[in-house]
C-alpha cells in the first residue's frame, strides 16, 4: 500500500485526518517542523520526519518516494505578512514535489467566488491552489466555507459568543450567507480523494445542504444548548472593531479573529454541485453537525485524564480554576504512603452514611437548597456503603465512570445552571500513591459562569478539606 504524505498533522484538520488514515491501514509519513511534538501520538505505521515548508532543501528527502501528499497548512495565525508566507511555502512545496516525483496533491482551500473582492485570507487560499496546480502535478482542491466541529475556529467563535453573551450586538458580517459543513464530512471528502484517480487538476466546492448566516448558526447553537439569546444588528462595526470585541469576549486572538471576519464579508455558497455527483455520500445539515460537535466534546471530555491535561497546562488558568473548552476545572493532588488500592478505599465509600469527609453540614445545607428548588437533595444515600458500580446513586450524584482502585467520576444530579462532575484518580508513584481530586463544571451561559465564580471560594474550602481528610483516612487505615 502506498505511503501517504501528510502536512499539517498537528493542525485542526490534519490532526483528525491522521487517525482516520491509520485506521484505514494507510502507512503515513508526516512532514513536521518539530517532530517531537507529534512522534509520541502516532501509530506504528506512521513515521514523522523533520521538514520545514519555508526551507526547500528540507522538503526533498521528506517527499522522496511519496505518490500522494495532503497539503493542509496555512498561516492564518501568523504575522500580517501571512500572504507572503503562504506563497513562499506553496512555491517551495510545489517545486520539491515535482523534483521528488509526487503524483497527486490533495489541498483543502477556502470557498469564495473568483469574481468577488476576496479577503486576504481567501485570496491567499486561492493563490496557494493556483501555485500547486502550476507545478503540473494533478491537484484535488476541496473548497469549504465554514467548518463545524468541536475545536474549529468558526465553531469556537459561535460557541464562545453564545455561551457568554445573552444579548449580542451583531455587525453586518453576521448576516453573510455560508454553506457550512461538518468536520466529519470534510474528513470523508479528504479520505475519498486519496483513492480518486485524476489525470488533471480538479476543484470541488464542498458544503452541507443548508445555506445559513453566522446569526443562524448562533441561534441553532443556542437552541441546542437551551439558551435564550437575542441578536441586535448594527451597521457600524468594522472587521477591525469586531475583532477587538471578539478578543474581549472569546478565546480567539484579535489578529486571527480579524482575518476570519474579513473572510466572511461576502457570501460563501456552493455554486458548482460537482462534488455531490463525484463523491458517494451526502453531507449532514447544520443541526446535525452542531449536535455532533457537542457530542464529540462530551466524548473527548469523557476520555480525558485530568492528570495529563492539568499538568500539561491545558487551558488558561484563572483565579477560579482552569479553563478546558467551555468547562471550568478545579484540580488538586495529595501524596499518601499507601498502595493505590488502599488509597482508593476511602474514595469508594464516599457519601451516604460515610458522608463527604469534610463540611458535612455544608453538604446538608446544599442538599436542602436543592430540595427547595425541586432537586433530589442528599436523602437518596447509596445502595452499598462499601462498593460502587457505574450508574449507582451517591446522594445527589450518580456514578458516571469507575475503574477499580484507579478512578471514580460522579455526575451531579442536583439543580444547577450547567453540568458538574467530581472526579478522583489514584496513581502509583515512588513511595506511595497520588490522589487527584477534580471538580469540573460545564456552565450554561452567563448564569452558569456567575454561579461558578460565586461559589468558587466555598469550593476551595470544601474540596481542599475533603482531600486532606481522605488522605488522613488512608493513613489511619494503613
Amino acid at each position: 500500500m502506498q505511503v501517504v504524505g501528510l502536512t499539517g498533522a498537528t493542525g485542526y484538520v490534519g490532526g483528525r485526518l491522521l487517525p482516520l488514515l491509520e485506521a484505514n491501514g494507510y502507512p503515513v509519513r508526516c512532514l513536521c517542523r518539530r517532530p517531537a511534538n507529534l512522534s509520541s501520538r502516532v501509530g506504528p505505521n506512521t513515521e514523522v520526519v523533520k521538514a520545514d515548508l519555508t526551507n526547500y532543501e528540507s522538503l526533498l528527502p521528506a517527499l522522496s518516494g511519496l505518490s500522494t501528499v495532503y497539503y493542509l497548512v496555512h498561516s492564518l495565525g501568523n504575522s500580517k505578512n501571512f500572504e507572503d508566507e503562504e506563497e513562499k511555502t506553496a512555491r517551495n512545496f510545489a517545486k520539491a514535489a515535482v523534483t521528488s516525483g509526487v503524483k497527486k496533491i490533495i489541498f483543502l482551500g477556502g470557498l469564495g467566488a473568483e469574481s468577488q473582492d476576496l479577503s486576504p485570507h481567501l485570496r491567499s487560499r486561492h493563490r496557494v491552489g493556483d501555485l500547486l496546480r502550476e507545478s503540473g502535478i494533478p491537484v484535488i482542491e476541496l473548497r469549504a466555507s465554514i467548518i463545524l466541529g468541536s475545536g474549529s475556529l468558526s465553531y469556537e467563535l459561535v460557541r464562545s459568543l453564545v455561551e457568554v453573551l445573552p444579548v449580542m450586538i451583531t455587525p453586518r458580517w453576521v448576516a453573510a450567507l455560508a454553506q457550512p459543513i461538518g468536520i466529519a464530512d470534510v474528513l470523508k471528502y479528504l479520505v475519498l480523494s486519496l483513492e480518486k484517480e485524476v489525470s488533471e487538476s480538479v476543484t470541488y466546492e464542498i458544503g452541507g445542504p443548508d445555506v445559513v448566516s453566522y446569526g443562524d448558526l448562533m441561534r441553532e447553537y443556542a437552541s441546542q444548548r437551551h439558551l435564550k439569546r437575542h441578536l441586535i444588528p448594527v451597521p457600524f462595526l468594522t472587521p477591525y472593531l469586531s475583532s477587538l470585541w471578539l478578543g474581549l469576549v472569546t478565546p480567539l486572538y484579535a489578529r486571527v479573529g480579524r482575518k476570519l471576519i474579513d473572510s466572511i464579508r461576502h457570501d460563501t455558497v456552493v455554486k458548482d454541485p460537482k462534488a455531490l455527483a463525484d463523491f458517494p455520500f451526502r453531507p449532514k445539515g447544520v443541526p446535525d453537525a452542531i449536535a455532533m460537535a457537542l457530542r464529540n466534546e462530551d466524548d473527548e471530555f469523557a476520555r480525558t485524564r485530568w492528570s495529563d491535561s492539568v499538568s500539561a497546562g491545558v487551558g488558561a488558568p484563572t483565579w477560579a480554576g482552569l479553563r478546558f473548552g467551555t468547562r471550568l476545572v478545579d484540580s488538586r493532588t495529595t501524596f499518601v504512603r499507601a498502595s493505590p488500592a488502599a488509597a482508593f478505599k476511602p474514595i469508594s465509600r464516599i457519601g451516604g452514611k460515610t458522608g463527604w469527609y469534610y463540611g458535612n453540614w455544608l453538604w446538608g445545607l446544599r442538599g436542602l437548597i436543592d430540595l427547595l428548588f425541586g432537586g433530589v437533595g442528599l436523602k437518596r444515600g447509596r445502595m452499598d456503603p462499601h462498593s460502587l458500580n457505574i450508574g449507582d446513586v451517591v446522594d445527589c450524584w450518580r456514578v458516571d465512570d469507575l475503574e477499580s482502585s484507579k478512578r471514580l467520576r460522579l455526575f451531579a444530579e442536583m439543580k444547577l445552571p450547567g453540568r458538574a462532575w467530581l472526579e478522583f484518580e489514584v496513581e502509583p508513584c515512588e513511595g506511595g500513591s497520588t490522589i487527584r481530586q477534580t471538580a469540573i463544571f460545564d456552565p450554561l451561559g452567563l448564569w452558569g459562569l456567575s454561579y461558578w465564580y460565586a461559589i468558587y471560594p466555598l469550593h476551595q474550602l470544601v474540596f481542599r478539606g475533603m482531600l486532606k481528610a481522605i488522605a488522613r483516612e488512608v493513613v489511619c487505615e494503613s
